[in-house]
C-alpha cells in the first residue's frame, strides 16, 4: 500500500487528518477550509466536501416493495378555468400516461377550474372512472364543499381511490385570513371527512404540507416544521370528529415541495418519513408515510423557459429515489401561462423516461447508505423536529401562524436567499447566468377566466375572521426578469 492509500485508509488518525488539513489550506491559498469547501444551506446546515464513514448515521429505511411497473403514482395537475376543457385535458393525460389528476378548484376561474357545484365538478371529471383513477383535490376553503360532490360523483364506490386533500390551513396561511375562525374551518373540514370515510374505505382525508412556507420563500426546515405541525392538528381534529388515532394518521397525506436541487429533494422526502415515524410513534401508532411531491412553483422562470425543464427533472428525480407515493411536475410554461397540450405532454413525459427508462423505482430507498445523503436526511429531520417542538410551544400551529412565527422565520429565510441570487452566490440557470440573447417565450393559452366564472357556495362559518401574515407565494427569477 502506498503511503497516500495509507493515510487515506488511517481515517481515524487524528494526526493524518490534521496533515492532510494543512495540505489542503496550503492548496487554497489562505481561504480557509469552512468558507472555500463548504456549502451553508438555507436551514444553516452544513454540507461538506467530502463524506466518510465517520460521517455516517443511522437513519430508518423505507424498504416496503415497490411495484416495478409503477413505483409511484404519476399525478397530473388541471387548472384550466373552462370544466369542459379541463375533462379533456385530464383525459388525455390519463391516457398518456398518467395514473391520477389533482383538481385544482376555484369558481372564479382566476386559479383553477370554475367549479362551483357538484354538477360543474361532474363536467370537469367526464369520462374519469372514479373507481380506478385516483382523483385529489385542491380547493382552499371550499374543501369540504367539494369533497362532498366528488363523494357524491364516485356513487359510494367504497373502493374508489379519492384523495379529499382537505387542507384549510394553507388557504389560511396564503390568504392570511379565513371567512370566520379559522379553527371551526379545520373542525369542519374533520366532520365532513369523518363522514365520507365510511364510505370511502381507501380515500385519503387531509394534506399535511408546509408547501404555503416554502412557496413564499421558506427553507426546507420550515417547510417540514409547517407540515408536521399541520398533520396534527389535522390528526387530532379527526380523532375529535370519531376517528381512531390510528386511523386518523392513516387517512393523512403528507405534502413535500421539490426544486432543483435534487439531493436535498431526496434529503427531504426521506426526512419527512423519519419525522412521521417519530411524530406517530409519539402518539401510540405505528403508521406508514404517505407522501405527495409536489414540483416548485417559486423555481420557474419566465426567461428562457425552456430551461425549466432542467429544474422539473431534477425535482421528478428526487421525489423518485426520496421515495413519494405521488409526484406532481408543472408544466415548464406554468411561470408565464397555462400548459398547451405540448407542455402537458412534456410533464407526463418526463416521469415516464424516469419511470419507465431510467427505473429509479426499481430499488427501495436508493439512497440508503450514502454517507452524505443519511447525513443531510438527518440534520433535516433534526432540525425540523426541533422547529416543529417550537410551533407546539407556542401553542400549535394556528396560534404560531396568527402570532407571525412561522412568517417571520420564513420572511428572514426569503431575504437570505433573495441576497444570495441577487449577488450571484446562487444562480438562476437562463435568467442570473447564461441568459438566452435570442429567447423567444414557447406558447401557452391565455383564456379569460371571467368567461366560466360561476358561483360557488359561501364558506364562510359563524364567528368571527381569523388572520396572521400571509405566506405570499415568491417566484426568486421574477426579481431579475424585469417583470
Amino acid at each position: 500500500m502506498t503511503p497516500l492509500a495509507e493515510d487515506f485508509g488511517a481515517q481515524g488518525d487524528a494526526a493524518t487528518r490534521a496533515r492532510w488539513m494543512a495540505l489542503v489550506e496550503k492548496t487554497l491559498k489562505g481561504q480557509s477550509f469552512e468558507d472555500a469547501l463548504t456549502v451553508k444551506t438555507p436551514d444553516g446546515l452544513t454540507i461538506q466536501p467530502l463524506y466518510t464513514a465517520e460521517d455516517g448515521v443511522a437513519v430508518a429505511r423505507d424498504l416496503r416493495a415497490r411495484d416495478t411497473h409503477r413505483p409511484w403514482d404519476l399525478r397530473m395537475r388541471a387548472a384550466h378555468p373552462d370544466p369542459t376543457r379541463a375533462a379533456k385535458d385530464v383525459l388525455t393525460d390519463l391516457e398518456g400516461g398518467a395514473a391520477s389528476v389533482l383538481l385544482q378548484i376555484d369558481p372564479t376561474g382566476a386559479n383553477g377550474v370554475a367549479v362551483g357545484s357538484a354538477d360543474d365538478l361532474g363536467k370537469a371529471l367526464s369520462g374519469v372512472l372514479l373507481d380506478l383513477a385516483p382523483v385529489a383535490l385542491d380547493a382552499g376553503f371550499l374543501g369540504p364543499k367539494a369533497a362532498d360532490w366528488l363523494g357524491a360523483l364516485a356513487k359510494a364506490a367504497p373502493n374508489a381511490p379519492l384523495a379529499f386533500h382537505l387542507d384549510p390551513l394553507t388557504a389560511f396561511a396564503q390568504a392570511g385570513a379565513s371567512p370566520g375562525p379559522i379553527e371551526s374551518h379545520v373542525f369542519n373540514a374533520a366532520t365532513v371527512a369523518t363522514r365520507l370515510s365510511t364510505t370511502y374505505a381507501k380515500a385519503s382525508l387531509f394534506l399535511g404540507t408546509g408547501r404555503a412556507a416554502h412557496e413564499a420563500g421558506g427553507s426546507n426546515v420550515e417547510e417540514l416544521a409547517l407540515m408536521t405541525a399541520s398533520a396534527l392538528t389535522y390528526a387530532k381534529a379527526l380523532v375529535r370528529s370519531g376517528l381512531t388515532t390510528e386511523e386518523a394518521f392513516g387517512r393523512i397525506v403528507l405534502g413535500v415541495s421539490l426544486d432543483g436541487e435534487y439531493f436535498t429533494g431526496v434529503a427531504k422526502v426521506r426526512a419527512a418519513k423519519a419525522i412521521w415515524a417519530r411524530l406517530t410513534e409519539s402518539c401510540g401508532v405505528t403508521v406508514a408515510p404517505t407522501i405527495e411531491a409536489r414540483s416548485s412553483r417559486r423555481m420557474l422562470a419566465k426567461a428562457d423557459a425552456w430551461t425549466n425543464l432542467l429544474r422539473l427533472t431534477s425535482a421528478g428525480f428526487a421525489g423518485a429515489v426520496g421515495g413519494a407515493d405521488a409526484i406532481v411536475l408543472d408544466a415548464f410554461t406554468d411561470a408565464i401561462g397555462l400548459p398547451t397540450a405540448f407542455a402537458r405532454r412534456q410533464a407526463r413525459n418526463t416521469q415516464l423516461v424516469l419511470m419507465e427508462e431510467s427505473h429509479l423505482g426499481r430499488v427501495a430507498d436508493p439512497a440508503g447508505g450514502a454517507w452524505y445523503l443519511d447525513s443531510l436526511t438527518d440534520q433535516l429531520a433534526r432540525a425540523a423536529w426541533a422547529s416543529f417542538q417550537a410551533i407546539e410551544a407556542a401553542g400549535g400551529v394556528i396560534k404560531a401562524l396568527e402570532s407571525g412565527l412561522v412568517a417571520d422565520a420564513v420572511a428572514k429565510t426569503r431575504a437570505a436567499q433573495e441576497s444570495a441570487y441577487a449577488d450571484k452566490s446562487r444562480k438562476i440557470l437562463g435568467v442570473t447566468v447564461f441568459p438566452n440573447a435570442d429567447d423567444k417565450p414557447p406558447e401557452v393559452e391565455t383564456p379569460d377566466p371571467s368567461a366560466f366564472a360561476v358561483q360557488g357556495p359561501d364558506v364562510r362559518l359563524p364567528g368571527p375572521d381569523s388572520h396572521c401574515p400571509a405566506l405570499t407565494p415568491v417566484r426568486f427569477a421574477a426579481a431579475f426578469e424585469g417583470a
